[in-house]
C-alpha cells in the first residue's frame, strides 16, 4: 500500500497551494457585447490545510461556493496486540469502521455535510449513523489582517440501529429523540511558515446513555500538519475527553472492561492529481466524533491501533454566477 502511494505521487504529481496568499488566475471570458477580455480572481487569505479532515479531526477549511467534497473513510482492525499480529494479518482482514460523505459549499463561507457512518460494534455499542452537519468559517488568516483562521461546526446524528427490549442499554430506545446526539466544535487554526497548526473544542450532547454515564461532555483537540516535501505532509491529531469520575466507575462496576483512553493518530498526507489521500495510524475504533470522543478504550501501548485511509475528491457542482 505505500508503495502504491508514493507510485501515485510521481504520476498524478500536483502543486500544493497550501499557505498561498492572493492566488491569482487569468481566465478569458466573454461580456455582454460578445467581446473577450482578461479578468482576474483573486482568492485572498491562507489555506492552513488541503482538506476539511486531517485524521479523527475536522480542519478549520471550507469549500467555496458550490464544491463538493466526496471523502470515503476506513480503518482497519487492531494491528497488533491480541486482536492483531499475523493471524489476522496486522489487522488488514478486518474492518472497525468505514464511512462516506459529501459536504457542499452553500455559499463562500458555509458548508453543508451528510454523511453515514458504520460504526463500531460489540455487545455493548451501536451501529447504522446518519449525520448532518453545518459548517461556517467566520475568519480566515490574512483576509482583512486576520491573525488565524476561525470555524465552527455543528451536526446532528441518528441511529439505525434496532430496539433492543432490555433496560440500561445503549440501544434501549423509547422515544426517536434516544437515537440522537448533537455535537458543537470550535476550531481555530494558523499557519507558521510551512507548519500548520489547529485547537479545536467540542461539546457533545447523547440524548440516551446507560446509568451513571453522562449526557454532556468536553473535548479539547489538537492538530498539526508539516512537510516532508512539496506533495508530501506528515498530519496528526490528538483529542481529551473530560470524562465525570461517576462515569469511569459507572463502565467498570457494569464489568464492561471501559477504561477511557485519549485520541491520537498519526499519518501522512498524500497529493495527487485532484484527491487528498491519508494513510492513518489512529487508536479509535469509531470514526464519528459522537462517538469516538466518548467510546475509544483502546491503547497505542497493547497495540490497538490501526490502519486506516481517508480518500477526498473535489467536484464542482454549480458555478457562482456572480463570481464567474
Amino acid at each position: 500500500m505505500l508503495l502504491l502511494c508514493f507510485v501515485s505521487i510521481k504520476l498524478f504529481a500536483q502543486n500544493d497551494t497550501t499557505g498561498k496568499k492572493n492566488d491569482t488566475t487569468i481566465v478569458n471570458i466573454s461580456n455582454e457585447a460578445g467581446n473577450k477580455k482578461k479578468w482576474s480572481e483573486s482568492e485572498a487569505g491562507t489555506r492552513v490545510f488541503y482538506g476539511q479532515r486531517l485524521i479523527n479531526a475536522k480542519t478549520v477549511e471550507v469549500l467555496r461556493k458550490g464544491v463538493m467534497a466526496f471523502t470515503v473513510v476506513h480503518t482497519f482492525a487492531d494491528i497488533a496486540g491480541k486482536g492483531g499480529g499475523f493471524k489476522n494479518f496486522f489487522g488488514l482482514d478486518g474492518v472497525s469502521d468505514a464511512q462516506i460523505g459529501f459536504q457542499i459549499g452553500l455559499g463562500n463561507h458555509l458548508n453543508l455535510a451528510l454523511q453515514h457512518t458504520v460504526g463500531f460494534l460489540d455487545k455493548f455499542s451501536i451501529q447504522h449513523f446518519y449525520e448532518a452537519g453545518l459548517k461556517y468559517q467566520f475568519m480566515n488568516q490574512g483576509v482583512n489582517g486576520n491573525p488565524f483562521s476561525l470555524t465552527a461546526y455543528g451536526n446532528i446524528v441518528s441511529t439505525g440501529q434496532k430496539v433492543d427490549p432490555a433496560d440500561s442499554l445503549e440501544n434501549s430506545f423509547r422515544t426517536y429523540s434516544d437515537r440522537l446526539s448533537e455535537l458543537f466544535q470550535l476550531m481555530i487554526a494558523r499557519r507558521f511558515g510551512a507548519i500548520s497548526l489547529q485547537l479545536s473544542g467540542t461539546f457533545l450532547h447523547t440524548n440516551l446513555v446507560i446509568p451513571g454515564d453522562q449526557n454532556n461532555l468536553l473535548s479539547i483537540g489538537g492538530a498539526i500538519r508539516f512537510p516532508l516535501g512539496k506533495k508530501l505532509f506528515i498530519i496528526s491529531d490528538y483529542f481529551h475527553s473530560f470524562r465525570s469520575q461517576e462515569s469511569i466507575n459507572t463502565w467498570k462496576t457494569k464489568g464492561l472492561e471501559f477504561t477511557p483512553k485519549d485520541v491520537f493518530g498519526i499519518g501522512v498526507e498524500i497529493l495527487t492529481a485532484g484527491h487528498v489521500f491519508h494513510l492513518n495510524f489512529t487508536n479509535a475504533r469509531n470514526i464519528l466524533e459522537n462517538r469516538f470522543l466518548p467510546q475509544t478504550t483502546d491503547s497505542w501501548g497493547k497495540g490497538q491501533f490501526r490502519w486506516g485511509f481517508t480518500l477526498t475528491r473535489n467536484f464542482t457542482v454549480f458555478r457562482d454566477k456572480k463570481n464567474k
